[in-house]
């Protein structure tokens, strides 16, 4: 999963690794898409990250607008 591998290093705690994750699955889900180390998946797990480092920690609100920057 890509967004554990991009989280390793971060400053969010395990709480906030658990909403973005969250919210990650979600999303991939949503999208069906069947590789979720790929590309596109790759792209999703990086726009939620942004969103939450802006402060965003909704997991539906991530799952959302991640969705909308593709």
């Amino acid at each position: 999963m890509p967004i554990h591998h991009l989280l390793k290093n971060s400053a969010f705690d395990p709480e906030e690794v658990g909403v973005l994750a969250s919210a990650f699955d979600a999303a991939v889900e949503g999208l069906k898409l069947t590789d979720r180390a790929g590309p596109t998946a790759e792209l999703i797990a990086k726009r939620i990250i942004w969103l939450a480092q802006q402060g965003q920690r909704d997991p539906n609100r991530l799952r959302e607008r991640a969705i909308e920057g593709l």
